[in-house]
């Protein structure tokens, strides 16, 4: 067909299945504390939305998580070890449920991912749930020798993805204004993508601690939809 370039090596089939609301991570039981943010009206509309999520992607775990999927990403092509790059970004969940919103999702990852795209690269991570989710995406990218640009594009989407459908369900907002919030936020995953290939892993730092606050305060929240 004119107009139609075929990707044989299937990249974009795969990220796009790894990153798919359908891949059994439970990435739909998560809100990373935009669920507090709405029950004590710091998030009400569809622009605090944009400006929330934004903020997560460029200076908050959104970014971090692209910086960590990087480091993954390359230690695993040199074939180094991943034990540092493991610790760190279990470490960086900097509460309870942001913890267990990562690393359960990274265990369900590697579950799903050994059964169903084996590669040798996810012989080098233990089977266990103390993988934060970024680590588990970049080593199996790496593995299936998938773009690291690409993968990491196509995982700040998916991050940015969640968060819109679960603003959606909680505010509530229409499909269509979910929508454009996710277009707005095209230029901003683009920038966070550029600068977290520039930032190297003993660098990473955020700077959203109301992101921290509402999660610690979403554990003793009387009624949830989420887990985070």
């Amino acid at each position: 067909m004119r107009g139609t370039v075929m990707r044989t090596s299937g990249t974009l089939y795969k990220l796009q299945s790894w990153l798919s609301p359908s891949y059994p991570v439970g990435a739909y039981a998560f809100s990373h504390g935009l669920e507090n943010a709405v029950e004590t009206s710091l998030v009400t509309n569809a622009t605090e939305v944009c400006d929330w999520v934004g903020n997560l992607v460029s200076f908050g775990n959104g970014f971090a998580d692209l910086v960590f999927l990087s480091a993954a990403w390359e230690a695993t092509v040199k074939g180094e070890d991943l034990s540092a790059i493991v610790g760190q970004a279990y470490a960086f969940q900097f509460t309870l449920e942001l913890r267990v919103e990562s690393t359960a999702q990274g265990a369900a990852f590697l579950t799903a991912t050994r059964q169903a795209w084996p590669c040798s690269a996810l012989e080098r991570i233990p089977s266990d749930n103390q993988i934060a989710y970024p680590v588990a995406v970049g080593v199996t990218a790496a593995g299936h020798a998938i773009d690291k640009v690409d993968s990491m594009q196509a995982y700040a989407h998916a991050f940015v993805a969640n968060l819109v459908s679960a603003a959606v369900r909680l505010i509530p907002l229409g499909q269509t204004e979910g929508q454009q919030i996710i277009a707005q936020l095209e230029s901003v995953v683009d920038r966070a993508v550029e600068g977290a290939l520039a930032t190297p892993i003993d660098r990473v730092a955020t700077s959203t601690m109301i992101v921290d606050v509402v999660s610690m305060n979403h554990e003793t929240q009387y009624t949830r939809l989420f887990r985070s």
